[in-house]
């Protein structure tokens, strides 16, 4: 079974467009179907922290993505009930692997689910796999945005994660050249790259590369690493909630442009010690509860629907990003998490984010 007669689809997917049983806590149902495409040899890449990467350390033939089930599925199975049962869908997000047939089934795929289907369709592409002409042949098929998994923020972790560092063979200059090539056919706001915090980055690693990609037109949507069992990182530490709140809210202050550079400052480890941002934005931001939902694509309507419930964290552990707006008590612990009053305070820094940040200083927590 592989693609593009059969895709993987993620169990909350799968549970919304009733291919499996299941409830959703605090009713957080996904508006975003996530397919994903399979072979019997799964992905040829070899990153460190994924559970589909070729020379995993579990059990041969014992892989999982993001720790959960993605059953396989027959396309026209899948196709059906998006049309029959698929009410709540507001987008269809295909994902694909490296592998040498993936650029093709991923052309047939997005044919076969465009044609009957009004939802919009990203794909989260292979860079490895594209040129010029292959982005505008996959916009041309009908996919209106494009997902970029860069995931590393700096080009040291992107090589020690990715790369020849382990015996790989991706590309962090390749993949900056796909970025602004996809921006250019795309268009600016339809291309967007996934970081993951907690990969051996710093702070000062993420501001500069959600900056750089501010500046190319392509929004970033953080991702809170969570270890992949049996992966080579399956005892590396997820990023503390106090970290992953303060990005959060300075890539939100950072993208909408209510945070200039220099209101921004680092310490010796490159983490944020400062957060200089005018009270109220800061308020602004934190009562609209927009900076701590999930980063995801947005339906016709502009407002979000990939939401990927549950996507780095488990249904009773604190949210790492929201799937819907957050409540009350949500943003109350909210607050509690960021320690603000840690930012506010001036103190002397190594440096602010408008000075030149280099591609990668030690690995801050």
């Amino acid at each position: 079974m592989h693609s593009p007669e059969y895709v993987s689809i993620s169990l909350a997917s799968a549970i919304a467009l009733r291919l499996r049983s299941g409830r959703f806590y605090r009713d957080a149902h996904p508006t975003c179907a996530n397919l994903l495409l399979t072979y019997p040899q799964t992905c040829l890449a070899n990153c460190a922290y994924c559970g589909l990467a070729r020379q995993r350390p579990g059990r041969a033939g014992d892989k999982s993505f993001i720790r959960v089930e993605w059953p396989i599925i027959p396309t026209s199975v899948v196709l059906d009930r998006l049309t029959r049962c698929g009410l709540g869908v507001r987008r269809v997000c295909l994902s694909m692997v490296t592998h040498g047939q993936a650029y093709r089934d991923t052309l047939d795929i997005v044919g076969r689910l465009k044609g009957p289907l009004d939802t919009p369709l990203s794909v989260l592409v292979a860079p490895n796999l594209f040129d010029r002409q292959r982005l505008a042949e996959l916009k041309a098929a009908g996919a209106d945005m494009i997902g970029i998994g860069l995931d590393a923020a700096s080009e040291k972790v992107f090589e020690l994660r990715r790369g020849q560092g382990v015996g790989g063979s991706l590309s962090w200059a390749s993949y900056w050249r796909v970025i602004e090539a996809a921006v250019a056919i795309f268009g600016s706001g339809k291309v967007n790259c996934h970081l993951v915090v907690g990969l051996g980055e710093t702070d000062a690693d993420l501001v500069a590369t959600i900056r750089r990609l501010k500046g190319l037109g392509a929004p970033a949507y953080l991702f809170s690493f969570y270890p992949e069992p049996d992966s080579r990182m399956a005892r590396a530490r997820r990023p503390s909630l106090v970290r992953w709140r303060r990005l959060q809210l300075a890539k939100h202050l950072l993208e909408g442009g209510r945070l200039a550079p220099e209101q921004l400052g680092f310490d010796d480890k490159g983490r944020i010690a400062r957060l200089d941002a005018r009270e109220e934005h800061l308020e602004a931001a934190i009562l609209s509860g927009l900076p701590f939902m999930t980063d995801g694509c947005p339906g016709e309507d502009g407002s979000l629907a990939c939401n990927r419930p549950f996507g780095s964290y488990r249904p009773g552990e604190p949210f790492r990003d929201f799937p819907f707006q957050p409540t009350d008590d949500d943003l109350r612990r909210i607050v509690r998490q960021l320690r603000l009053d840690e930012l506010l305070v001036r103190r002397p820094l190594v440096r602010a984010a408008s000075e030149s940040v280099p591609a990668y200083a030690s690995e801050g927590t």
